[in-house]
């Protein structure tokens, strides 16, 4: 490991550069800031090694950009591609943004945005269920906020013009690029060309594995590539529970070694406890999420932890029914119905995949069953946190508890302090840090007594 013979008044930039490439897949020269780019360039032949030797990810660094091809174990709804409001994209701007790759792959080294949606439309009208109408604002907006993606990593570069501009008024605005050709080249790079597969298991590691009905029939797994997977979710996980894991990943990750190593490469100090370990960030550089936080739904979170964690061990309330958590097989099903039949793909479509071999790719999560929480009862809670604290929060969030829980559930959701189900929500071992929070409110004076953005002087602490 290259890391063991970096020189200690160095090592905390080469950490910081492993953060910067796990964070961010692809680093441009603006993208995801100016100086991201020549610290991975400084450090790319070690890390390059490292990240292969720890991870199995692949990392390509050149003068315009260094792209992570990540190595995918299992399905993650937890990072969806998100607007500049923070506004997580529907499937409307995923396929406009694939769409409009696929458009500036085949351009010049300028195009405006009214040439590219011409571009994107043209491709749309070919697909069911997809399409662009320049004259429908929604449509106009959905578009924008795709370019939009694509401008913040460096894709395209505005010359001149006003993306606004034209999607308020497509006859008076307009905007004109430049487009960044190596970066169009590394943003899209699946391991499979995506019109050869039958099934989203097919982006996923170990997909060549032989399908088999039991693990005993598959043969053991290569001891070097379960580490590598182990380590793998502890840097792509906010926490890894060992019922997470089969046999061999546990053993893994109850290893000193295994965690002590990633440690070592991101500087990320690990928290263990019975059920798993987590790597806590202080850093704020390879978390996209940070917790607790400051701001109102993040506030709201913190709190609902604590009252989730009073509920669990309350001995004098009714007790709450367990449920296990489930696999990815649903989500699995949801996007294989999405695959387009007929035409080029079901002629380059490598053969189906058979219900052994999905079965190959689902969750090695055990039938370890967590407490249940009703939606009534987080209603309940979160309409009390309003009435108690409500006057510190935000406007926006004081008008709307229902959208105040569901950002706040969803925050909980992400961090894996719990799982969502319909009709409520499981509960996860580690939402048990957060018991017992202390609770301070800071009035502000009454000529500052206005609320503006998402602040909050809720103040809460674990």
């Amino acid at each position: 490991m290259r890391a063991r013979e970096i020189p200690t008044l160095a090592l905390d930039s080469y950490q910081r550069a492993a953060r910067v490439a796990l964070a961010n897949h692809l680093v441009t020269p603006s993208y995801p800031d100016r100086i991201a780019l020549p610290l991975l360039r400084r450090w790319a032949t070690e890390l390059r090694e490292d990240l292969l030797e720890l991870f199995g990810y692949r990392l390509e660094v050149t003068e315009t950009t260094a792209r992570l091809f990540p190595v995918l174990d299992s399905l993650d709804a937890s990072q969806p591609a998100r607007t500049a409001t923070d506004r997580v994209f529907d499937r409307r701007r995923y396929a406009y943004l694939a769409l409009s790759l696929a458009a500036l792959g085949r351009a010049g080294n300028q195009i405006t945005l009214s040439e590219l949606a011409d571009h994107v439309a043209a491709e749309a009208g070919q697909v069911d269920g997809v399409e662009l109408e320049a004259d429908r604002a929604s449509d106009r907006d959905a578009f924008v906020d795709a370019v939009g993606w694509l401008a913040a990593r460096g894709a395209i570069s505005l010359a001149d013009g006003d993306a606004g501009g034209w999607a308020h008024n497509p006859a008076a605005g307009e905007a004109l690029y430049d487009i960044e050709r190596p970066v169009v080249l590394a943003l899209f790079r699946p391991p499979r060309a995506v019109q050869h597969l039958r099934s989203a298991a097919g982006l996923l590691a170990g997909f060549e594995a032989p399908a088999a009905a039991d693990d005993e029939a598959r043969g053991p797994e290569d001891p070097k590539e379960v580490l590598r997977r182990v380590r793998r979710a502890l840097v792509e996980h906010p926490v890894v529970y060992f019922d997470d894991l089969d046999p061999d990943g546990r053993t893994a990750l109850a290893a000193p070694r295994t965690v002590a190593e990633v440690e070592l490469l991101t500087g990320l100090v690990s928290e263990r406890r019975a059920e798993g370990v987590a790597l806590i960030d202080t850093s704020g550089r390879l978390s996209d999420i940070r917790f607790p936080g400051t701001g109102t739904i993040a506030q709201v979170a913190l709190l609902l932890a604590g009252e989730i964690s009073d509920r669990v061990v309350d001995p004098d309330a009714p007790a709450l029914v367990r449920h296990p958590i489930g696999d990815d097989s649903a989500l699995l099903a949801l996007l294989d119905d999405a695959i387009p039949g007929g035409g080029v793909f079901d002629d380059l479509a490598e053969s189906a995949v058979s219900t052994t071999t999905a079965a190959a790719f689902e969750s090695n999560r055990s039938e370890q069953t967590y407490p249940f929480i009703e939606q009534s009862w987080l209603v309940d809670t979160v309409g009390a946190l309003v009435e108690r604290f409500g006057r510190t929060f935000a406007a926006q969030w004081q008008a709307d508890p229902d959208g105040l829980r569901a950002r706040a559930v969803d925050m909980l959701h992400r961090l894996r302090l719990v799982h969502i189900v319909s009709g409520g929500v499981i509960v996860l071992p580690v939402i048990a840090r957060y018991r017992d929070v202390m609770v301070s409110i800071r009035d502000r004076a009454p000529q500052d007594s206005l609320f503006t953005g998402d602040s909050t002087e809720n103040e809460a602490t674990a």
